[in-house]
């Protein structure tokens, strides 16, 4: 989403055009969503296995997922799921992996106690990152929908538009 699509006020476009932006942004929302939720799961993973070690004990992630043992599930967002359809190549998937990658992730069990950390600090930090930029992209996803919602009921936009191709 770029800075100049934000300052556009959606009173100003054309219907076709702001249902155009929403449901960009929305795609665009969707892969920050998915990659969020991944980076989430590989904290609670990376975190659980350094909690492991404190204690004593010598648990991998894989050990980790097989017995179900970690945090309690999120309970999401207060939105309504929609499908999705994140490519396997998406710019924002690859980045992560390519995070994860270079920090060691895939083989977490060696690596010592600061590279641990630091695996789970930067992850963290990517989390954190993305849900900064949903939470933008929501606010202007918003916006747009609370303007289509007016122009609906104040008459500027018909019900029988959304049948055009």
């Amino acid at each position: 989403m770029s800075e100049q699509n934000q300052a556009v006020d959606p009173a100003s476009l054309a219907l076709a055009d702001l249902r155009a932006e929403r449901d960009s942004l929305r795609k665009t929302e969707d892969a920050v969503s998915f990659v969020r939720r991944l980076a989430q799961g590989r904290v609670d993973l990376v975190a659980a296995v350094r909690a492991s070690r404190v204690g004593g004990t010598s648990v991998t992630a894989a050990d980790i997922v097989k017995s179900g043992v970690g945090p309690a599930p999120s309970t999401g967002s207060a939105r309504p799921p929609r499908d999705t359809d994140i490519a396997g190549d998406h710019p924002l998937l690859a980045e992560f992996e390519s995070l994860c990658d270079s920090l060691g992730f895939d083989n977490m069990a060696d690596l010592d106690d600061a590279a641990l950390a630091e695996l789970e600090s930067r992850l963290r930090a990517f989390e954190s990152a993305q849900s900064e930029a949903r939470r933008r992209l929501f606010d202007r996803i918003d916006s747009l929908t609370a303007e289509l919602v007016r122009r609906y009921r104040d008459g500027g936009a018909s019900v029988d538009t959304l049948l055009e191709g």
